[in-house]
């Protein structure tokens, strides 16, 4: 069993910043694939980007050049580094672990609203 809790959500301008956190705990964080997804009012989720076991990163091609995914083993925690906000970023994003279809874990979400 995991736990995810994420943080870092808020209100932020367009062309600015945030950064995303994601504490995992109950069991071995660095064997899990962990993504970040987001969810905008009346779409299906999407994901965002993954960071592989072994460091290996992919993003949907939105974000790409803008968003950078990266995770720390030793602190249990997946972060999302988010430049250049758009209005069209504005969802609720969720942090994933996932090992196999059976070990797929979800935290409860964090907003993200970026307007002026």
């Amino acid at each position: 069993q995991v736990q995810l809790v994420e943080s870092g959500g808020g209100l932020v301008q367009p062309g600015g910043s945030l950064r995303l956190s994601c504490a995992a705990s109950g069991s071995i964080f660095s064997i899990y694939t962990m993504g970040w997804y987001r969810q905008a009012p009346g779409k299906q989720r999407e994901l965002v980007a993954v960071i592989t076991s072994g460091g290996s990163t992919n993003y949907v091609d939105s974000v790409k050049g803008r968003f950078t995914i990266s995770r720390d083993n030793a602190k249990n925690t997946v972060y999302l580094q988010m430049n250049s906000l758009k209005p069209e970023d504005t969802a609720v994003y969720y942090c994933n672990a996932n090992l196999t279809p059976r070990r797929d874990y979800w935290g409860q979400g964090t907003q993200v609203t970026v307007s002026s």
